[in-house]
């Protein structure tokens, strides 16, 4: 499985969708299943599907599909 692929199947386990959807409009203000519970589930599949640990800045900050893709690369995971 490509990041890319792991990257998804977080969100499609998370938020029930599919890759369709995806994109950069797939944001905390457009998604009405993103709230503060569906936020942590998906913060913490991405971190054990990367073997990573978001710093607390990074958790608040991580509002969108394309702003988890920019955070990623922080942790050195190119999608």
């Amino acid at each position: 499985m490509t990041n890319r692929e792991k990257y998804n199947q977080a969100f499609k386990h998370i938020f029930t969708v599919k890759d369709a959807v995806l994109n950069e409009d797939f944001s905390i203000l457009n998604i009405e299943k993103w709230d503060s519970v569906a936020h942590m589930g998906l913060i913490s599949e991405l971190e054990e599907a990367f073997d990573i640990m978001f710093d607390t800045d990074d958790i608040i900050n991580f509002t969108s599909y394309t702003c988890g893709i920019d955070l990623l690369k922080k942790y050195g995971i190119e999608l």
